[in-house]
């Protein structure tokens, strides 16, 4: 998978992609991620990006053509699955969204910033807009890195136990169960002895019991999910 992010501040990038899960997926050579800055795709010597809004009011908008400019270039190299706009605005991220764009094999992730993209990108070049919460932030590095941690994790061969995804909240739609580790009993509080008793099958049924009953009591809503 390449994964290509449009951005005016790659620098709050970095960090995500240097360590954990993220760093060692892109040195395995299960992903590319390549941060482009759109100042680079700017006409003027002033690299401007942002103009005010046609009609008047507050803020300032991105223009057109810097990000056109750098999608076009992208897009004569390779094709691609997706190209993205990270929007408040847009479909909230979820699992089922993180899971079928982790098969895709090429995607552009735009970041915006100020009061958000001329309209025109979004008819014309973006394919689909995805947000992580009803909330603004200040520009889309951040959801883009939460979008690419959500679905690189996916990827085979990322994660040491491939398992380990398909046990996550939201897999099944359900809340992930409560989970014990060593010592088994603490200042008092001890694991469920069910969970030391090495009788899988009741485990396994007992996980299940305590992931509908979490479900039900933390996020009942997920009951009427379509999906």
């Amino acid at each position: 998978m390449q994964i290509d992010i449009l951005t005016l501040f790659p620098e709050l990038l970095n960090s995500p992609f240097e360590a954990s899960i993220l760093k060692r997926a892109i040195e395995a050579q299960k992903v590319v991620v390549n941060f482009h800055n759109l100042r680079d795709y700017a006409q003027n010597k002033q690299k401007q990006v942002d103009d005010y809004p046609f009609g008047g009011g507050a803020g300032m908008v991105m223009q057109i053509e810097p990000i056109d400019r750098c999608i076009q270039k992208l897009k004569a190299e390779r094709d691609y699955d997706e190209i993205i706009y990270l929007t408040p605005d847009g479909d909230q991220l979820n699992q089922s969204i993180s899971n079928a764009l982790s098969i895709k094999e090429n995607i552009i992730l735009l970041c915006g910033h100020y009061k958000g993209v001329d309209q025109r990108v979004r008819d014309h070049l973006i394919t689909r807009e995805i947000s992580i919460g009803d909330f603004v932030l200040s520009g889309g590095e951040l959801a883009a890195a939460v979008l690419c941690d959500s679905i690189i994790r996916l990827i085979p061969g990322v994660l040491g136990d491939e398992s380990s995804a398909l046990t996550d909240s939201y897999q099944d739609g359900l809340l992930a169960p409560p989970i014990y580790t060593r010592p088994a009993e603490y200042n008092g509080w001890k694991v469920p002895e069910i969970l030391t008793s090495g009788n899988t099958p009741e485990v396994e049924k007992w996980r299940e019991n305590q992931a509908l009953e979490k479900t039900k009591n933390t996020r009942p809503d997920l009951f009427n999910d379509p999906n």
